[in-house]
């Protein structure tokens, strides 16, 4: 397994993603799209989940193929993104046909980012504008750290941001992910140096330090995010979300499977994970343009995936920059790495 060209979701050919944000808002969309509708399911394993569409994911659902998926920032107030992705898709033909109309397909998932330092004192929601701006922003490259939905994120120890990782496999089969961290937990070891995810790093690709060599870790460090937002109950206001995709041809139960299997990447790069104030979620989409043998190839994709999804958690964390207000220092900001 090697990365991608990119090293980006879109190295899985036919995907698309834009971005679009809000400084003074800290806050942001990022929306995947294509030029043609693709499968998708999708599996929750937080248990603070704010979602749009999630139940016509189901493998026993009628609808298999969306149009679009959105990740948003805003809390609840950011699931109008996809209103705004849908309102592009609809001026555009693109949707489910039903009779003589068609009916975009966009589901979503957000996190918390209301109490991040940013503007929040507006009136008329923002996030239909950034969903409809994420979408027409859509092209094969996009940027990560403070973008997007990843703009206002925030982890336990740093800032959180917008991250992406992609492998091709020995077979052919192309994997990536695409992630909106703002968990709970950390994603460094005690020390804020060495990433969870580091076994799993490509070519320095966030910062090339290793794995941490003490022991003892399971105990993280206090949470600086905690303690800046002035929560009473340190486990709300957090979520990491998702999307691993491929080209390989699966179905919606496959599609599903993939999504479990991707959740791993989630437990190897953030401590702890999947806690009751997280809406730990991953979407798994195909774009079905690689016909292999399902049954016997789905295992390792599903490897791949949660790969892809570790690192590509460790360059959010990694490209986060600093901005005016913000309430936790980047991983980048000056300190001993060696």
């Amino acid at each position: 397994m090697i990365p991608g060209p990119r090293n980006l979701i879109t190295d899985v050919p036919g995907l698309r993603v834009g971005n679009a944000q809000d400084a003074a808002l800290k806050s942001g969309t990022t929306v995947l799209t294509a030029d043609q509708a693709f499968t998708a399911s999708v599996h929750v394993m937080g248990g603070a989940p704010g979602t749009r569409e999630t139940d016509l994911l189901a493998p026993d659902k009628s609808v298999a193929r969306v149009d679009a998926i959105a990740l948003s920032g805003g809390s609840a107030f950011g699931l109008d993104a996809c209103s705004g992705v849908s309102d592009a898709l609809r001026a555009r033909g693109r949707g489910y046909p039903v009779g003589s109309t068609v009916v975009p397909i966009v589901p979503g998932a957000i996190l918390f980012d209301l109490l991040n330092g940013g503007d929040k004192d507006w009136v008329g929601n923002p996030y239909r504008a950034l969903g409809q701006a994420a979408f027409d922003d859509a092209d094969v490259d996009f940027a990560l750290g403070t973008e997007g939905a990843g703009t206002g994120a925030l982890a336990a120890r740093h800032k959180g941001g917008l991250g992406s990782a992609s492998l091709v496999l020995d077979n052919g089969v192309t994997v990536g992910a695409l992630v909106a961290a703002n968990p709970l937990g950390s994603v460094t070891t005690p020390g804020d140096r060495h990433f969870w995810a580091a076994p799993f790093e490509f070519g320095g690709e966030f910062g090339g330090l290793g794995p941490d060599s003490s022991a003892g870790l399971g105990l993280p460090a206090p949470s600086r995010k905690a303690q800046v937002m002035r929560l009473a109950e340190p486990d709300k206001g957090n979520t990491t979300i998702a999307i691993v995709a491929t080209d390989a041809a699966l179905s919606k139960p496959q599609c599903q499977r993939l999504a479990v299997a991707a959740h791993d990447g989630i437990a190897r790069a953030i401590l702890p994970a999947h806690t009751p104030g997280d809406g730990d979620l991953v979407f798994a989409v195909s774009t079905g343009t690689r016909t292999i043998d399902a049954e016997a190839e789905l295992g390792l994709i599903g490897h791949a995936a949660s790969v892809c999804l570790a690192r590509a958690i460790a360059r959010a964390i990694y490209l986060a920059t600093p901005a005016a207000g913000d309430l936790l220092p980047c991983w980048s900001a000056p300190h001993d790495k060696s």
